[in-house]
């Protein structure tokens, strides 16, 4: 882990405000190395696709939706297709997230108005006035906002982690999980608990889970929906149209369409 201690400082920033607004536009697979910040970071992005690793796993975020970092948690950030990076940074007490841990969340519209307008904030804005009030309702939202299920937490058996690396590696391995199994050294049974025990998933739902996610980034990169479905390892791109609106409330179609891209 020593080689992930960095520290970004928010250069040009008061810190003494409750909230920062930033803004960066990044090209298709910029990569923004393991840090920590001292303070709680929301990233979020109004185009392309981000993906956030941290000791505990990884989110896969588009837009819409925003994935909540808490002070001093190191991570990085890898971006699939340009990327318009919209990031909140809040002191640890103001705590919207009331269990402290990382989570995708859902971006309403008032809160993405929100963000925009906390970006042309002058640092230090005053305790009492508009912004003190905008900063309270982007906190009610942020408290208020769904959590979404975009995420891969990570795996502590050496057998498991070994599995998850091959699968990650080549989404469109059809080896059944007795194959598996034998190649992690393990009995079936075994591999299936440790994917119930450090994920809360079946082996089968968390094979689900990476191909969604690497779905996501392929049609970020460019890939229609066919395609990006096919290549990831969906049997049908029916099956995949599926998941996704289960995951993200609309079909792949209409979720780039209207964030701009036409599929």
């Amino acid at each position: 882990m020593s080689q992930k201690r960095q520290n970004i400082p928010l250069i040009g920033y008061d810190i003494e405000t409750p909230l920062l607004a930033r803004a960066e536009d990044h090209e298709h697979g910029y990569h923004i190395p393991w840090h920590t910040h001292d303070l709680a970071q929301l990233i979020h992005a109004t185009k392309g696709v981000m993906t956030v690793e941290t000791d505990g796993g990884l989110w896969v975020v588009p837009p819409d939706r925003a994935v909540w970092v808490p002070a001093f948690e190191e991570h990085r950030i890898r971006m699939t297709g340009a990327v318009e990076f919209r990031s909140l940074y809040l002191v640890p007490q103001l705590r919207p997230i009331i269990d402290g841990r990382c989570c995708v969340v859902q971006v309403s519209a008032i809160l993405k108005a929100a963000i925009v307008r906390a970006l042309e904030f002058e640092q230090p804005y005053a305790a009492v006035g508009s912004e003190a009030r905008l900063v309270a309702v982007i906190l009610d939202e942020i408290r208020a906002a769904p959590n979404v299920s975009l995420h891969l937490p990570s795996l502590k058996d050496s057998r498991a982690r070994l599995v998850a690396k091959a699968f990650k590696k080549n989404s469109s391995d059809r080896r059944s999980i007795s194959d598996w199994a034998k190649f992690a050294g393990a009995s079936t049974r075994t591999l299936e608990r440790l994917f119930q025990e450090d994920t809360g998933m079946t082996f089968g739902v968390w094979q689900r889970q990476v191909r969604l996610l690497h779905a996501l980034e392929a049609m970020a990169s460019g890939a229609n929906v066919t395609t990006a479905a096919l290549d990831v390892g969906f049997e049908t791109s029916s099956a995949f149209i599926a998941m996704f609106r289960r995951s993200m409330g609309t079909t792949p179609a209409k979720y780039f369409r209207e964030r701009g891209r036409t599929r």
